[in-house]
C-alpha cells in the first residue's frame, strides 16, 4: 500500500480523527498490541517524551491498538500521553495497514497486531513504514525520518 484511504476513526478526547489529516499535518501511525504492557508502554513513553520535536516539524502522533476507548483513556491519562489513541476495535484499520497478521509466541501462534508505524503525507501518501519494531531505538529513526519532510 503506496497511499491510505480516507477513513475517520475514534479516537481518545471524544475526538474523531481524520487519516490523511485534514489540517494538513503529516501523521504518524503506530500500531501496538496492547494498552498498558511493557514493550507498548515503553513505545508510548518514547512518543510522549519526543512530541515536541515531532510538532516542531508538523506531525501529530496517533497509537493505535484493538483496546477500546475506555481502556485506552486509562492509559493515555496514567502515561500522560499529549497525542490521541484510536480504538480499533473491529480491526479494520489494522487489516487495511496489514498489521493484524499470525504470530508465534512460546509455541503457539494467534492472530495479532505486529507492532508497526506508519509516515503518512496530508495527502494520504506512506512515505515511510517500519514493520516488526523493535522499541529500542524505534524513535531515533521515527524521528530522524520525519525531519526530511516536516
Amino acid at each position: 500500500m503506496n497511499k491510505v484511504q480516507p477513513t475517520t476513526c475514534l479516537a481518545t478526547s471524544d475526538l474523531k480523527v481524520a487519516i490523511p489529516d485534514a489540517q494538513g499535518r503529516n501523521i504518524i501511525l503506530y500500531f501496538y498490541p496492547k494498552d498498558a504492557t511493557p514493550g507498548c508502554t515503553t513505545e508510548g513513553q518514547d512518543f510522549r517524551d519526543n512530541h515536541q520535536a515531532f510538532v516542531a516539524e508538523n506531525t501529530v502522533i496517533y497509537g493505535v491498538s484493538k483496546d477500546d476507548l475506555k481502556s485506552h483513556e486509562k492509559f493515555k491519562a496514567k502515561q500522560n500521553f499529549p497525542f490521541e489513541l484510536l480504538a480499533d476495535v473491529d480491526g479494520k484499520l489494522c487489516e487495511a495497514f496489514g498489521v493484524w497478521q499470525l504470530k508465534k509466541f512460546m509455541g503457539r501462534e494467534f492472530m495479532g497486531i505486529v507492532r508497526s508505524t506508519f509516515l503518512i503525507d496530508a495527502d494520504g501518501n506512506i512515505l515511510k513504514s517500519w514493520d516488526k519494531v523493535k522499541v529500542k531505538g524505534h524513535i531515533d529513526e521515527v524521528l530522524a525520518e520525519v525531519q526530511k519532510y516536516g
